[in-house]
């Protein structure tokens, strides 16, 4: 493998995350803010994804439970992709496309944020997560890349989208993990106060 193409990721990575600076700062701070009133107001986020995706789900929901970067009390978060023996039941009984909107539907509340994660905006799975989640009346916090895919079409006006700007699945991810990063600084900023 040539340095110069190992040296072209991290160029291709360092301008995407700033172009992402420049189309994402303002919606990450507005999904801060609606994330923590939800977690102010007793209520909890449910993350899920797919894939590479799914690892961010579960990464997000280990943060806000177990404390980012400061000490502080655990926050409710779950992350639909965890429990093998519910994803492969759902999967068995019903369909793919349901094993996080069958989930949503059993633990989902009023005032609860789904927190769903797609590298494209396509899996049907994460469109019926959604679609099951404006039925709980929940806020939605989507995160996309690859110019949203059918997530554009699904999303409400009180829900955020957070799109990478990338059509490669490298970058979307990259964006994606310090989005996470700073949405959980985000919680705890609000909730402890800056340092």
């Amino acid at each position: 493998m040539s340095v110069e193409r190992i040296q072209q990721h991290f160029r291709d990575s360092a301008a995407v995350t700033l172009a992402a600076l420049e189309s994402l700062s303002m919606p990450i701070a507005a999904a801060v803010d609606t994330m923590f009133a939800a977690l102010a107001n007793g209520n909890k986020i449910l993350a899920c994804g797919n894939g590479g995706s799914a690892a961010g789900a579960q990464y997000f929901a280990a943060e806000l439970i177990g404390g980012f970067e400061r000490e502080r009390p655990a926050l409710p978060a779950i992350a639909l992709t965890t429990n093998s023996s519910v994803l492969t039941g759902i999967a068995n009984d019903a369909s793919l496309d349901q094993i996080f909107a069958t989930q949503i539907r059993a633990l989902g509340q009023p005032g609860d944020v789904l927190f769903a994660i797609s590298t494209s905006g396509n899996p049907a799975n994460i469109l019926a997560a959604i679609e099951d989640a404006h039925d709980r009346e929940m806020i939605v916090v989507a995160l996309s890349g690859k110019g949203g895919g059918k997530i554009n079409e699904v999303l409400h006006d009180t829900d955020i989208h957070l799109c990478a700007p990338s059509d490669r699945t490298a970058r979307v991810q990259e964006v994606h993990l310090l989005t996470i990063h700073s949405l959980c600084d985000g919680i705890d900023a609000m909730l402890l106060g800056e340092e």
